[in-house]
């Protein structure tokens, strides 16, 4: 086992050396652990050379939910579809440690990029009126009062637009997203949470990083 093991620790080390190059805010050892806690997460003994299954996306979204707090099924599948880039619905190691490179330690450039990814539904490269009307209807709170709640929810479609669609084209391109989030940074989740907060961030890396390192 133990020749194993030491076997199964080069393989990593040198996969982590591939792709520590690759990724931008993660070190060779943080890949390292993220390698590790992947296949953790795989549960399965993987040997990195054959690691060909990935994370699928009832196993990524548990993730989302249970380390960071996420509840909403849509913006779930799109942060699922957003560190999918092959688009196999299957998160390998190496989309998973891309993604997580953003996801905890990204810049304002790579948040903004990867939460209209996340937004834009159907992937045609526009978040629409019924987009934002899905994902803000999710978001909001129920008022039992309320008539007619979706009233509501197309008031508020109506009020973003007229604040973040500069081309009055009735429906946001990355351009009219990026320079509204940059006017106003509270805007980066304006449909929905799709990245952690400080607490969970913090979390998962003293779980992933330091609590590895004290093994």
């Amino acid at each position: 086992m133990s020749e194993m093991s030491a076997m199964n620790r080069k393989l990593i080390q040198a996969l982590a050396e591939t792709i520590s190059k690759q990724v931008e805010h993660f070190n060779k050892t943080e890949v390292e652990f993220l390698i590790r806690e992947f296949n953790v997460l795989l549960g399965e003994p993987t040997v990195p050379s054959r690691a060909a299954s990935g994370l699928d996306r009832g196993r990524f979204r548990s993730i989302l939910h249970n380390s960071f707090g996420m509840t909403d099924d849509m913006i779930m599948d799109g942060v699922f579809r957003t560190f999918d880039k092959d688009n196999d619905s299957l998160i390998s190691m190496k989309e998973w440690i891309e993604g997580m490179s953003v996801f905890l330690r990204g810049t304002m450039d790579e948040k903004i990029k990867y939460c209209f990814h996340v937004y834009d539904l159907n992937a045609d490269n526009y978040i629409s009126r019924e987009e934002m009307f899905h994902m803000l209807k999710n978001s909001l709170i129920r008022q039992p009062t309320e008539e007619d709640p979706d009233e509501g929810v197309k008031d508020l479609v109506e009020i973003t637009l007229k604040k973040m669609d500069h081309d009055h084209d009735g429906r946001l391109s990355f351009a009219d997203f990026e320079k509204a989030v940059r006017e106003e940074n509270l805007l980066l989740e304006a449909f929905g949470t799709c990245l952690p907060d400080t607490t969970s961030i913090e979390a998962f890396e003293q779980h992933v990083f330091q609590e590895q390192l004290e093994q």
